[in-house]
């Protein structure tokens, strides 16, 4: 028997795997999953594609449950912790736990409050894992699935809110058969149907192994190339250059790095190091990238990124000799100097209009809005992840565009933004007191103050280019970033390029002052494990930048007409909030110069907007670029769906129309049914309920995927569309949308869910090379 072993070594791998799962694995050959696999389990090849698909559509981000992060082979290792990140009753900020970045080793992690999800070594065993040990959580959790694969459990992360109500059950090793007794439902994935056996099988010998993981492939000469040429760029000794890399890393920290003229899904990141190029890298870690790093001199370096790309923090950005040159000329060619270069000081580094007052507004705003897709994205994508707090500052869909830049904006305008800083100030980065809140009326009169200057400036310093419709920019003719749609999920967002949908409510107008503290305001200065107070002021203060936004389009309405705009979008808010809009005092007097003809201004003077911006507009989502006449004039009917139906259906879904029963879902025939919730106004950040207004609920209906977090997957063929589009037109309760989903949808706990899965990941890939990433799954609901 022993000769046995040594001569097929997967059988003891099996046996060895069995022994350890026995608490949990069935007893019955049915349920049994089998756990033969090939004799030598990599984790890159065999393991991560299996984690990919099946683990981090949940475990990914600082929304993990337990804070187990499967997208890197440290965050395994890593484990997982009980203590939430997302909490309302934090009086205090609490240490940071970001993957890959606050802690290097496993001890540290352990420091921290993390434990171990693997099976580890048996005191006096020289490394070797305990069979008592269960194989660890991991596998344990594996096999309490596997055990229980015909039972559903009820997740609790199944639609809007809910994620908030329940708590999460994070068990240690030694509470794991307690927990298994409590919860035989609650095996991995929870709420989701159990993995094949065949993936089991690898995931079981790997964890057997210990979840050993070799160092990845070395990068290519190519690669080592590239970086060394952007670390020499950025890290120069001139105070131009010091200036530069600084202001680009502050807006490029989050972003997922790609070098266009090579493999674009290999990624990278820019950070701080201790350490020169040529050197390994020593990380800085700080809480936000404004602050002191801590040593008196550091480099700026590019570090390969290894870990599984999610499309809800997914941040892709260029670097190309394009590029390059293009940073060469806004900031090292453009006349300026450097007399000082800023301090670290909270006031300075906080502040970007000190920190960079000497860099000319041209420069930053041209940067900005180069990509503008990108930095609204960070609004979205950036280190929240998800929270209702953080996004019911906004409407469910509106349109921006941007005011245009100009050379002249150069030194003038800088010298009155570092003038009006003051009136400028952003939240500070660590809330002070027990909750560190400034009242909204504090903001308000700060922000005032802002808008009174800017109104004299202008009045001042408007020339007829930035008047009428030139305010707005064109995107140089050529570049769609110039036009975005920003769609709000309940408790998470999305933006696109290009206007889709019908002409919303509202829209933005936003010039550089605004993007920029948008910027440090959500991305730059947030800190999601800050104190309740440092996230609740950060809301309220986003209620001016929104209110900035809209004043800019309502200050390009006929004079007459915008105190009715001002009162439509906000029904039933504060007087203060709507003076706030457009009131006496703030006013810009000036009256437009564009030209309207209807009865309807506001909805003219979008419909100008996507005439203005047309020759650059991004129009792969709109359904009028669906070449079958047929099929789109169905998908116009599902997308004319108002009021009560529209209602009834999900935040998101995902809808594939497959060409017959038993054809593969085509990449091109998937489409996103948005459901946009009204509000009378969203100027307060409690009892939301009482602000919706269902009968002016719509659906928008965009091609390909928008949002990272679908609440529902539905599945049609050409013949059934028109059958399901009359159900939705026709949905008039619950009860009528669960029929629906019984119908057409693919659950939770559908057979085929993870086949369908998959096809939906592909079509991702397909459609959206660079963008693609995996789906988060945590608010799919099961009908």
């Amino acid at each position: 028997m022993q000769n046995s072993l040594k001569q097929y070594p997967s059988i003891w791998i099996a046996l060895v795997v069995s022994v350890m799962a026995m608490p949990f694995l069935p007893t019955t050959t049915e349920a049994a999953p089998a756990v033969e696999a090939p004799n030598e389990v990599d984790y890159w090849r065999d393991v991560k594609p299996v984690l990919d698909a099946r683990c981090v559509t949940c475990h990914a981000c600082s929304d993990a449950p337990c804070q187990l992060n499967l997208t890197s082979h440290e965050g395994v290792v890593r484990g997982a912790n009980k203590k939430p990140v997302y909490t309302s009753a934090r009086l205090r900020v609490e240490e940071p736990t970001r993957l890959s970045i606050d802690a290097r080793t496993t001890e540290g992690w352990r420091a921290k409050g993390f434990f171990s999800v693997l099976a580890e070594p048996a005191p006096g065993a020289g490394g070797a894992r305990s069979p008592s040990s269960g194989g660890g959580l991991m596998l344990g959790m594996l096999a309490l699935k596997a055990k229980n694969r015909g039972v559903a459990a009820k997740p609790s992360l199944i639609g809007r809110g809910d994620d908030q109500k329940q708590p999460q059950n994070c068990p240690l090793p030694e509470e794991l058969d307690t927990f298994a007794r409590r919860f035989p439902t609650h095996g991995m994935p929870y709420g989701l149907p159990p993995i094949a056996d065949a993936e089991f099988a690898v995931l079981a010998n790997w964890l057997a192994r210990g979840a050993p993981a070799r160092e990845p492939d070395p990068l290519d000469a190519r690669y080592q190339q590239r970086i060394d040429l952007w670390e020499g760029f950025l890290n120069g000794p001139a105070a131009k250059q010091r200036l530069m890399s600084r202001y680009l890393y502050e807006h490029l920290f989050l972003a997922n790095l790609y070098f266009s003229e090579l493999d674009q899904r290999q990624f990278f990141r820019v950070i701080r190091s201790r350490t020169p190029p040529g050197q390994p890298i020593d990380l800085i870690a700080t809480r936000v990238p404004f602050n002191d790093p801590g040593v008196s001199e550091f480099w700026y370096r590019i570090e390969p990124l290894h870990a599984t790309v999610v499309a809800k923090t997914h941040l892709p950005y260029e670097l190309s000799d394009a590029r390059m040159a293009r940073f060469q000329e806004l900031f090292l060619d453009a006349s300026f100097e450097v007399t000082q270069l800023p301090d670290y000081s909270a006031k300075v580094a906080s502040n970007p209009f000190i920190a960079f007052k000497e860099m000319p507004v041209d420069s930053r705003y041209r940067f900005m809005l180069d990509d503008a897709e990108y930095f609204i994205r960070g609004f979205m994508k950036g280190p929240v992840c998800r929270g209702q707090v953080a996004v019911d500052v906004i409407d469910d869909r509106y349109w921006v565009v941007f005011e245009a830049p100009e050379p002249a904006m150069g030194m003038r305008d800088s010298a009155f933004l570092a003038g009006a800083a003051a009136t400028l100030r952003l939240p500070a980065e660590e809330a002070k007191g027990p909750l560190g809140l400034f009242s909204w009326s504090g903001y308000k009169t700060s922000q005032m103050a802002y808008l009174m200057a800017k109104q004299q400036f202008l009045e001042q310093t408007v020339t007829p280019s930035r008047s009428g419709l030139n305010r707005i920019w064109d995107g140089d003719g050529h570049n769609s970033n110039a036009a975005l749609t920003i769609f709000r999920h309940f408790d998470n967002a999305s933006v696109v390029r290009g206007l889709i949908g019908s002409v919303p409510k509202t829209a933005w107008v936003i010039d550089y002052s605004l993007f920029e503290r948008i910027h440090y305001l959500l991305v730059a200065g947030f800190d999601v494990f800050g104190s309740s107070g440092h996230q609740i002021s950060t809301r309220l203060y986003m209620d001016f930048l929104r209110m900035d936004g809209e004043f800019n389009f309502i200050s390009m309405l006929p004079a007459e007409e915008r105190l009715k705009v001002r009162d439509q979008w906000y029904r039933d808010a504060h007087s203060s909030v709507r003076e706030y809009v457009y009131g006496s005092r703030i006013a810009f007097g000036r009256e437009t110069d564009i030209a309207y003809t209807s009865d309807n201004p506001r909805l003219e003077l979008m419909q100008k907007f996507r005439a203005r911006l047309t020759p650059v507009l991004d129009t792969h989502h709109e359904l009028a670029s669906e070449p079958d006449v047929d099929l789109r004039t169905q998908l116009e009917r599902l997308a004319a769906v108002r009021a009560k139906a529209a209602a009834l259906m999900p935040e998101v879904a995902f809808l594939t129309i497959l060409k017959s029963a038993d054809g593969g879902v085509d990449a091109h025939a998937v489409y996103t049914m948005i459901h946009d919730v009204a509000h009378t106004n969203v100027a307060s950040l409690f009892r939301e309920k009482s602000r919706l207004v269902p009968a002016e609920d719509e659906l928008t209906l965009a091609r390909g995927f928008v949002a990272a977090y679908p609440n529902a997957f539905f599945r049609v063929t050409r013949d059934e569309l028109p059958a399901f589009v009359d159900a939705v037109v026709k949905l008039a309760s619950p009860a009528d949308y669960l029929a629906l989903a019984a119908k057409f949808g693919v659950g939770r706990s559908s057979v085929d869910f993870w086949a369908h899965s998959d096809a939906i990941a592909r079509a991702f890939s397909e459609i959206e090379p660079l963008d693609a990433g995996i789906f988060d799954f945590g608010r799919l609901k099961n009908p």
